[in-house]
């Protein structure tokens, strides 16, 4: 008889004490020594994670009202522009946001040290910032200008709101062409002189449940630190499989999550601003989603290895920037992690731009959580589309005025 469980079952052996939780690494020689139905049978839950750049990502502020009161028409927090457009006080801040008067790519490779994303880094550090804001004024809001310090403790209401994050399966990026190219994947020598690929492989959160059988919203999660939760699936979610010709599946592709939580439960060890040569400022983001053990299927997937998981190799320094990013090869990531990959041929160096060993961190707290009884799981009140879902990515069409 086949294994089956439910959220509700799960959560009580979590609150009992007696649920069985492995990491995603950790449950690979527990299949591999058990078999896959025997492993269900004594697996609750996978925990998996992954820390790296996550560009659509920011922070909705709420500052509290001033005296006199003020409606913020523009808003800058350590002079990097916040989007105000919402409410008297509110203001969003995306983590790719430069300062006015950044020299930007003008000093060719841009240096980019300081953008939203440092901005959101030094409030969840609890460090002060400038809030400086203007306003045309109004009869209910009558003040036009502020200029104080503000920090997390000091401020209302602080909420990460990323757009885009988790992506299922990164490229692995090459440079074919004849110059070095500075990318949001790194700086890429000519003539597939490096590779870099992004995604954690084996502890991958999105490749370990690939159906999106236990995702959806209102799933919770490890986020920066804290507890958040997946509020719908993130822009350009495109889930799907890519296949050999003997029809076996090589890697999940495009899908994304979008995510939230409290940022004053957060951490600057698990949201950390990042400056990428170049390209621009992001920020580095922390995540980790527990995968239910819900029957055999479920558990195969989430044990999938490093040597069955692949990565799509494209061409960053003609193919892409051209928006003809054909894939030229397939690598695994156990070949990625080996530091070297064959390309066309020729033997390339790899190295990661995300942190495996900040994974295996993530999702190893996020199994003590559950062992603790500190986190229970969320069971989606709707499931994100998986593969066959119909969903397509759409290239702009751009028309003249």
């Amino acid at each position: 008889m086949g294994v089956e469980r439910t959220y509700q079952d799960i959560n009580a052996r979590i609150k009992a004490g007696k649920a069985v939780v492995l990491t995603a690494e950790e449950v690979i020689e527990k299949v591999r020594e058990k078999g896959v139905t025997q492993a269900a049978r004594e697996v609750d839950v996978v925990t998996t994670g992954t820390f790296g750049a996550m560009c659509s990502s920011g922070v909705f502020l709420n500052f509290g009202h001033t005296k006199p009161r003020m409606r913020m028409s523009k808003v800058w927090l350590n002079e990097v522009p916040a989007y105000a457009g919402i409410a008297a006080v509110d203001a969003f801040l995306g983590a790719t946001e430069l300062p006015e008067g950044d020299p930007k790519n003008n000093n060719y490779p841009g240096e980019f040290r300081y953008g939203g994303g440092h901005v959101i880094e030094d409030l969840v550090a609890g460090r002060d910032v400038r809030l400086r804001a203007v306003s045309y004024g109004t009869d209910c809001y009558p003040r036009k200008s502020l200029d104080t310090l503000i920090n997390l403790d000091s401020i209302n209401e602080a909420t990460l709101f990323n757009p885009r994050n988790c992506y299922q399966n990164y490229n692995c990026a090459v440079n074919a062409g004849d110059r070095t190219v500075h990318t949001y994947l790194g700086t890429l020598r000519p003539h597939l002189g490096n590779a870099h690929y992004s995604t954690s492989g084996q502890l991958s959160p999105l490749l370990k449940d690939p159906h999106f059988r236990t995702i959806g919203i209102g799933t919770r999660i490890f986020l920066g630190g804290g507890i958040g939760y997946v509020a719908w699936n993130g822009t350009q979610h495109f889930p799907g499989f890519i296949r050999d010709k003997n029809k076996e599946v090589l890697c999940g592709t495009g899908g994304t999550l979008s995510v939230v939580g409290d940022l004053k439960q957060m951490s600057s060890h698990w949201l950390v601003g990042a400056s990428i040569r170049g390209y621009g400022a992001s920020l580095t983001v922390g995540l980790g989603l527990p995968i239910p053990i819900l029957d055999e299927e479920v558990l195969e997937y989430a044990a999938k290895t490093d040597e069955e998981l692949y990565a799509p190799v494209v061409d960053y320094g003609i193919a892409y920037p051209e928006g003809n990013p054909e894939d030229i090869a397939y690598v695994s990531y156990a070949q990625l992690k080996k530091g070297e990959i064959t390309v066309m041929g020729k033997s390339v160096p790899t190295a990661p731009v995300s942190s495996y060993p900040r994974a295996r961190e993530i999702a190893g707290i996020l199994k003590t959580w559950i062992q603790k009884g500190e986190f229970l799981l969320g069971e989606p009140s709707q499931l994100l589309p998986g593969p066959g879902a119909g969903l397509a990515g759409k290239a702009l069409k751009i028309r003249d005025k």
